[in-house]
């Protein structure tokens, strides 16, 4: 369970960007905006020692009104052990700051992030310098797997790629199947 000093800090730092603030399973869920996310993130950094994130990841809501992504940070105080899970709610054509100035090991979780679900974080910094791309999936793959409209057997596209790059041997259909 997170101290609640943490909570009544956020919650008098931050007060109007705050969404809400709930609890899943014992983790500490708050819900900011976007336009302070990355505020609310260095805080927790800089001043409630939360000092490891342990990932970056999204989740896709095709039929939900307006905000279609779910991008959630969870983060950890190596001193105390709390945790917590910052969320913010993007549409699909919105930008998130990118926390790469605050930790480094976001590098990787927002190119995945971008690779899997197309959310862009802009100021990225990559590890060389250069901006986001894709972590998991060739450069020159189109579409964003994790999105819920992506087909279950892939596209064309993947069929195109595989014959394209695949030597003879690995070339297979596989055979979905999901149970409803």
């Amino acid at each position: 369970m997170l101290n609640s000093k943490v909570l009544d800090a956020l919650k008098s730092q931050f007060n109007d960007g705050i969404i809400e603030v709930s609890e899943s399973c014992g983790d500490q869920i708050v819900e900011v905006k976007n336009d302070i996310l990355h505020d609310v993130l260095k805080f927790l950094h800089d001043e409630q020692s939360f000092d490891y994130l342990l990932f970056i990841t999204a989740l896709d809501y095709p039929k939900r009104e307006g905000k279609r992504f779910d991008v959630v940070y969870q983060l950890r105080a190596t001193s105390t052990f709390d945790e917590i899970r910052v969320k913010v709610s993007v549409a699909e054509d919105e930008e998130v700051e990118s926390i790469t100035d605050i930790w480094v090991s976001a590098i990787g979780d927002e190119c995945e992030t971008y690779d899997m679900f197309g959310i862009w974080f802009k100021n990225h910094k990559g590890s060389g310098g250069e901006g986001l791309r894709r972590a998991l999936m060739p450069d020159d793959w189109v579409g964003h797997p994790f999105r819920k409209e992506y087909p279950l057997k892939g596209d064309g596209f993947s069929d195109r790629w595989a014959e394209k790059y695949l030597p003879k041997g690995q070339r297979h259909q596989i055979e979905h199947t999901r149970m409803p």
